[in-house]
């Protein structure tokens, strides 16, 4: 369906401090609610944290001044193969070939929370001996437990590929996708701890989500349009016989 240049879209947010990821909970359990009420189709949850991405990149070797262009890189992996990306990164970035393969063998991780989660929080892993992605994984470990005990933890999948392009998310970030769909992401959003700061001139901690509502009519409008064509398609088989 290609990228919106002008669109709708309905947020939920939460500002303000509460305890240690309660509001980011909160905020997926809104999300993962609406979207099985729509009932659009099966989906999925991709869910990372930016503490994780920065440890990566800094454990993979990429200099703080390029982290910003290669998760831009990363955040063509929903669409391009990592070959296409791995040649953004080397040949338009300039960032040597053997640094991309790192950063290669950790954005490939994705799985369940709490199986993924165990396997980078063991003690040979880099990312469990990086104080910030240790951290990160930390507060994961807690949102997970969180969405579990809020009964919407099985769309939520751990992804290390999930970049996110815009670089004011302080923490947690996730998107959401139909399985099968071509529409692309039809939520997506996060911690944006420092953003109203920006404006303010004070920082509000907050966090939240956006669900893309041309994305949303649009593959409403083309479940409309099959059901009736299934429905046309059946009644022009129904002919009586002799």
């Amino acid at each position: 369906m290609g990228v919106f240049r002008e669109f709708f879209q309905c947020d939920f947010d939460v500002a303000g401090s509460y305890a240690n990821m309660v509001a980011d909970a909160e905020v997926l359990k809104v999300l993962v609610e609406i979207l099985s009420d729509l009932k659009l189709g099966v989906f999925e949850v991709k869910l990372n944290h930016r503490g994780i991405l920065d440890a990566m990149l800094e454990i993979s070797g990429v200099p703080p001044q390029k982290f910003r262009a290669i998760c831009s890189a990363i955040d063509k992996l929903d669409k391009e193969p990592w070959e296409a990306v791995r040649n953004e990164m080397v040949a338009e970035k300039g960032l040597p070939g053997h640094v991309a393969d790192k950063i290669g063998e950790m954005v490939v991780l994705r799985g369940r929370p709490f199986d993924l989660l165990a396997k980078l929080q063991a003690a040979e892993h880099p990312l469990s001996q990086h104080a910030g992605s240790a951290a990160a994984l930390i507060d994961l470990c807690t949102l997970f437990e969180f969405l579990d005990a809020m009964g919407v933890l099985g769309p939520i999948v751990f992804d290390l590929s999930l970049a996110r392009g815009l670089d004011y998310y302080t923490g947690v970030i996730y998107e959401a996708v139909l399985q099968g769909g071509d529409v692309g992401s039809i939520a997506a959003g996060g911690r944006y701890d420092k953003l109203v700061g920006i404006f303010s001139g004070k920082d509000v901690p907050a966090v939240g989500v956006s669900i893309g509502i041309e994305r949303v009519f649009a593959i409403m409008e083309r479940q409309a349009e099959e059901r009736s064509k299934a429905l046309n398609a059946e009644g022009g088989s129904g002919g009586a016989g002799v």
